[in-house]
């Protein structure tokens, strides 16, 4: 009987204890910033350029590119692409046509 007594009082104490443990655990693991799980874009003032397009002038439109994969592509930000092109069209790039990566 005294058994069933303490279970009745401890039950619903170490319950609480398991929440709160697993909050304080979940919680902490999404505050910390870990470089491999962080999913945070390049600040706009200094683009990221990959590869052979870190120095190139100029980019030629490939079968499927769309002006956001390009600026994706090239790390060039798609405001910069636009303002550097002003004649082209987003909607209608052709394949085989230039573009301006920068002056």
């Amino acid at each position: 009987m005294v058994v069933s007594i303490r279970a009745r009082y401890l039950a619903p104490i170490a319950l609480a204890a398991a929440a709160v443990g697993s909050f304080v655990i979940v919680n902490s693991g999404l505050q910390t910033d870990h470089p491999a799980t962080s999913h945070r874009q390049p600040p706009r003032h200094a683009p990221v350029t990959h590869g052979k397009f870190a120095r190139a002038k100029f980019y030629t439109v490939q079968v499927g590119d769309s002006l956001t994969a390009i600026a994706a592509k090239t790390g060039i930000p798609l405001a910069t692409l636009e303002a550097l092109n002003p004649t082209v069209s987003p909607d209608s790039l052709q394949t085989g046509q230039r573009l301006r990566l920068r002056r």
